[in-house]
């Protein structure tokens, strides 16, 4: 999964000191498959979250196994037969409604109560990760959509960072008057990227309250918003705004043509924080970020709010305060500071208060800055809501795969948004649609 994938990075030297110690074999085992992950990304888990929490809780041993792409597949097999880790990892909360429904999810109210997370975490995602009115899941990391842009680029040529669509599309069609791609982007190694661009459109274009009536049942995804977000889509695809080696390039490959100058732009997630040191090297300050511009009427930007990955506890564990504990460690602003300065995008776990969180100052500003501000609207209430956290698995899958069916002429809009609101419609009649806070 792109928004999920990881590229190799140094550790930062200055943190070494702060966990020195590995895992010891004493301590009752607690168990957590994790997905793939760079060496690098490998080492900072084995000091920053094993050795860290083994030194900080000597009753434990964490241990953390790397499953790869298979994680999903191993997970559900593994609860189906009531084995498998004690801390269960997920790709985001559509996951976990079917798992606790099967019952293979412990209910997490009284360790949130208990441990404080009732008040650490912001009320948001203590809700979404709620089924039938029981807590089952929490969030591993947060994330939003914006606008990453090249400094250098906006400079060279007179341009300034967008704050509107309008002048996001003026950028846009001088930078291919200047044989620039507009939006360095792509899809080849993760085609759940499609997401990316229709969550934008239909947050900062439809806007979060239509996006909320649609996800409730107050409006049909076949509504007008929709339709003239996805057109405004489809038009940003002709006029050749993602270039044309689209179905080409790969994330660690469209990043690059950003910082290389190539593109002024890459509309996309907080995950690529992690990628701006390798890239950018000694010019960090030279990337920028911005929320998303929106269309007239929505009063700025709309940060949609997603959720990359969730922590829950499996039912069948011999181990669950262990497994809480490892949780309620992730959790801690000592643990984010410390994660957070050396892996940046994929650790920002929602903490009510980030008072207490101390970062490298290796670490671009650009990363803090947005964060709070990321946290900020989240606690006001302004957010929107991104596809891959809100909507129920099938339907998220024809949100994907069909919009290519629109930008290559083989489908229409109209067919595209009525096979999404049928693929919608169904899930929900089924109980499939993940929890969605009221606004």
């Amino acid at each position: 999964m792109d928004r999920r994938t990881f590229l190799t990075g140094s550790l930062g030297a200055s943190l070494v000191p702060f966990m020195s110690r590995f895992a010891f074999a004493a301590g009752k085992p607690v168990s957590w498959w994790y997905e793939s992950a760079a060496p690098a990304q490998q080492e900072a888990i084995a000091k920053v979250l094993v050795a860290g929490f083994n030194a900080a809780h000597p009753d434990y041993n964490l241990a953390i196994d790397y499953r790869g792409s298979e994680l999903d597949k191993q997970m559900r097999v593994a609860l189906l037969s009531g084995s498998g880790p004690d801390v269960v990892y997920t790709a985001g909360p559509s996951y976990v409604a079917p798992m606790a429904r099967a019952g293979q999810l412990l209910a997490l109210d009284d360790y949130a109560e208990k441990l404080g997370w009732n008040k650490r975490i912001l009320p948001v995602f203590l809700e979404m990760g709620k089924y039938d009115g029981k807590l089952y899941a929490v969030p591993k990391t947060y994330e939003t959509l914006g606008l990453f842009y090249n400094k250098a680029v906006l400079e060279k040529n007179g341009w300034k960072a967008p704050t509107t669509i309008a002048e996001m599309e003026a950028l846009a069609d001088e930078a291919l008057k200047a044989k620039l791609v507009p939006f360095a982007s792509g899809n080849a190694g993760w085609r759940g990227n499609n997401e990316h661009y229709v969550t934008i459109v239909f947050n900062s274009i439809a806007g979060p309250e239509n996006v909320y009536k649609a996800l409730t049942g107050e409006i049909p995804w076949t509504a007008e918003p929709f339709v003239a977000a996805i057109n405004k889509l489809n038009d940003w695809w002709q006029k050749g705004y993602f270039g044309p080696d689209y179905f080409s390039l790969e994330t660690e490959q469209f990043f690059a043509q950003m910082a290389a100058g190539r593109s002024p732009m890459l509309p996309s997630g907080t995950w690529h924080f992690q990628y701006i040191q390798s890239y950018f090297k000694d010019n960090a300050d030279q990337c920028g970020f911005v929320g998303f511009p929106s269309a007239d009427g929505l009063g700025g930007p709309v940060y949609a709010l997603g959720v990359g990955s969730t922590l829950s506890i499996s039912a069948a564990s011999q181990n669950p305060d262990g497994a809480a504990a490892a949780i309620d460690y992730v959790f801690s602003p000592e643990f984010y500071g410390a994660m957070n300065s050396v892996w940046q995008g994929e650790w920002n776990t929602p903490l009510v208060d980030l008072s207490m969180v101390k970062i490298s100052d290796s670490v671009p500003p650009l990363y803090a800055e947005t964060m709070k501000t990321l946290a900020d609207s989240v606690a006001k209430n302004q957010y929107g809501y991104t596809s891959w956290t809100f909507l129920p698995p099938a339907t998220d899958t024809q949100l994907i795969n069909g919009i290519e069916e629109v930008w290559l002429g083989r489908a229409t809009v109209a067919d595209y948004l009525a096979q999404l609101d049928a693929a919608f419609q169904q899930e929900k009649a089924e109980g499939k649609v993940p929890a969605v806070p009221a606004r």
